[in-house]
């Protein structure tokens, strides 16, 4: 393959993948701002604006997104971190996932976390506090550092990247068949025995914060998608349909499965659908089935349809890394402007959604514009490239 061919390829993978990283910070934020609206009354003790105008739909759609846009960011990561690694070396890859996730978000708790106290007291008519509770390690009390949990943990995966390569700890000589049914059995195992001895729950430290029944999987996720890049499997698009078509068709069965068996003690408290063992079984089952076919979905979807590029779609993906930081604090400030409206909950729910979208995307291009007037030098890194490897290694996501 001749370099014009090279710089071709990798051109074409950087519009699918940009675009799907693009989409699914959308979805990040419809899932929260489901949050704000959802009928069960979960969010409302932590979430930072609680509406008491509340729809079911929301509730559904957070399920079903909740399900892999996590993994599939995790998938993403790690399909480019063997690439970041022999650019830089150890010092240069370590400097650089500190200075693009670390940095921001530490800039980010002790900034946006405090916001985010502030927003969650005033949409609720509470009293503000004394400004020293408004950390999350403040008086001693470890609480959540919320969205921003996903920095410090891609971190930690990309520490243990660079120790299993540099202890030439290597990956198994396995198909991507095999390698994928071994996720999923792992996957699988874990989660249903951190249910089983009820070891569900999140850990909650001043620097890593990790969901215990979900941990691995993202970790697997993660170890997928440097498989992926060492077998070249998005070098070159799948040919033959057959098998995207009947995973996009019989996707929504494990998907229904795991939302009926999840809700049914809602429906029915002390209940089962058949035994508490069975339920669980079925849960974790349809579960990483759902999570597996939905990320393949997503994956393939964006490769075959929209490997493309243009002017928005080059702003918002040069925006999305950004976005997901900021874009909690921009829902809760539109949440509470929607809090006494005569709106319907579920036009809310879409409104809160796509403003809150926008105008994050709007802060984050004001914010680059800003700097390169300040800085006639400076080029933000996010901006421009339309080189493959470098514009995600800056990205790190």
């Amino acid at each position: 393959m001749t370099t014009k061919e090279k710089s071709t390829s990798e051109t074409k993978r950087l519009h699918f993948l940009d675009n799907l990283r693009t989409v699914i910070i959308f979805l990040v934020i419809l899932y929260h701002a489901g949050g704000v609206y959802e009928a069960t009354g979960f969010w409302a003790s932590f979430w930072i604006v609680d509406d008491p105008a509340i729809n079911n739909i929301s509730g559904l759609i957070g399920l079903v997104t909740d399900i892999f846009v996590m993994s599939t960011l995790f998938f993403i990561s790690g399909y480019l971190a063997p690439p970041s690694l022999k650019k830089r070396q150890v010092w240069g890859f370590i400097k650089r996932k500190l200075s693009r996730l670390i940095v921001p978000w530490a800039i980010a708790v002790l900034t946006l976390i405090p916001l985010y106290k502030v927003i969650y007291l005033y949409s609720r008519s509470l009293p503000q506090e004394h400004w020293t509770s408004y950390f999350h390690f403040s008086n001693g009390n470890i609480s959540s550092q919320n969205w921003l949990w996903f920095l410090p943990v891609l971190f930690v995966f990309n520490l243990l990247y660079l120790l299993f390569s540099k202890a030439n700890i290597r990956m198994p000589n396995l198909s991507l068949k095999s390698a994928v049914f071994s996720a999923f059995l792992i996957g699988f195992v874990y989660s249903l025995g951190m249910d089983i001895f009820n070891l569900r729950g999140w850990t909650l430290t001043p620097f890593l914060d990790f969901q215990h029944e979900m941990v691995l999987t993202y970790f697997m996720f993660f170890l997928l998608g440097i498989f992926s890049y060492r077998l070249k499997i998005l070098d070159t698009k799948p040919e033959n349909p057959r098998l995207y078509y009947t995973v996009s068709t019989l996707s929504a069965i494990p998907i229904l499965v795991y939302i009926i068996f999840l809700l049914s003690p809602l429906f029915s408290p002390g209940n089962f659908i058949v035994s508490q063992t069975i339920d669980r079984v079925v849960i974790w089952f349809s579960f990483q089935l759902s999570l597996f076919s939905m990320v393949y979905v997503m994956i393939e979807t964006f490769w075959r349809y929209f490997d493309k590029t243009g002017a928005l779609w080059r702003e918002l993906n040069q925006n999305s890394y950004y976005v997901y930081i900021i874009h909690v604090i921009v829902l809760g400030v539109i949440a509470t402007l929607l809090l006494n409206t005569a709106m319907p909950s579920l036009l809310k729910y879409m409104t809160l959604a796509v403003s809150t979208f926008i105008v994050s995307n709007i802060l984050v291009s004001l914010y680059y514009r800003a700097a390169t007037r300040l800085k006639p030098t400076y080029k933000p890194k996010l901006r421009g490239s339309q080189n493959f490897r470098s514009r995600y290694e800056q990205g790190n996501f």
